[in-house]
């Protein structure tokens, strides 16, 4: 008798969610920095423990969600500068 025990892990659901929520939040880095490393690291911990897809989607997410971030905080930085820069010639 062949039986397929599937193990089951917590870390997979948990980056998942934290992964869309860092998505989700990115204009607020203060909420999508902390969601989005904590995402990656369940992500990695459930992708050791069970090797879950689930988990590996929750850790992609989570990079999703900083680079989308990263981004939006380049360009909020070159916009404060520009203005900064065009406040200053007059």
């Amino acid at each position: 008798m062949n039986t397929l025990i599937k193990r089951k892990s917590p870390y997979g659901v948990a980056s998942l969610t934290l992964g869309i929520i860092s998505i989700i939040f990115s204009f607020f880095w203060y909420i999508s920095v902390p969601t989005g490393i904590v995402a990656i690291i369940t992500g990695n911990k459930g992708r050791d423990i069970v090797g879950s897809k689930i988990s590996v989607a929750g850790k992609v997410t989570g990079i999703v969600g900083l680079s989308i971030t990263g981004v939006l905080l380049v360009i909020k930085i070159l916009i404060i500068l520009t203005a900064y820069a065009s406040f200053m010639w007059f």
